[in-house]
């Protein structure tokens, strides 16, 4: 009797947080990214805000996304040192470091296969925003019409920040960023633990009752 109680209880949340998960949607876009104490931050502004300094990285990463949260990072060497060893710094200008990430075949549009992963370092004035620093290195770029950028170096040929089904988005478990990725989400968690107190209600009912 206990077990089936809780088995009615259990059952359904299961099936709600599945339903969750399915209709959960991606974006395909390449997200902007700066390095921060050793670390990848998801850019607070776009490229064509933002106004880096001497001496910055910065990352761009193509990816099947649901948000900012579950956005991949990119991948490689990013540190400055490397990147810029053979651009040495000069009067009336500014160094760059870019990490450009092409994703995974996986991410890609249909037909299209990603260029492998480089880095860049730019040579811009001295208020050159990252979108200027990219321009310089990494032609040609796309733009849509609300200014979200679509492609760098001409990848991917077509499309610009379009819905991906979830059966279209799966990346493997080591793409993920969270530690917790691949396990039960906070929700679902969440839900576990209203079961548990559910169900020690429904054990208490039926001592009660017996």
């Amino acid at each position: 009797m206990i077990r089936r109680a809780l088995l009615l209880l259990l059952v359904p949340l299961l099936l709600c947080a599945g339903a969750g998960q399915a209709q959960a949607a991606g974006y395909r876009y390449w997200s902007f990214w700066e390095r921060d104490a050793g670390h990848w931050v998801y850019a607070t502004q776009g490229p064509s805000l933002a106004r880096p300094s001497d001496g910055d990285v910065q990352g761009f990463r193509f990816a099947v996304s649901e948000d900012s949260a579950d956005a991949a990072r990119p991948r490689g060497k990013a540190d400055f040192a490397t990147i810029c060893a053979k651009t040495p710094a000069r009067d009336g200008g500014k160094r760059v470091a870019l990490v450009l990430d092409f994703g995974t075949p996986s991410d890609a549009p249909a037909g299209e296969t990603p260029p492998a992963t480089r880095t860049a370092c730019a040579r811009v004035s001295p208020d050159a925003t990252t979108a200027e620093a990219l321009a310089s290195v990494a032609k040609p770029l796309r733009y849509d019409t609300d200014a979200l950028l679509c492609a760098i170096s001409g990848y991917p040929e077509k499309g610009c920040g379009e819905q991906v089904s979830k059966e279209q988005q799966e990346r493997p478990a080591a793409e993920k960023n969270s530690p917790s990725d691949g396990g039960p989400s906070l929700g679902l968690l969440a839900g576990i633990a209203v079961v548990v107190v559910l169900g020690g209600a429904a054990v208490w009912q039926v001592r009660r009752r017996g």
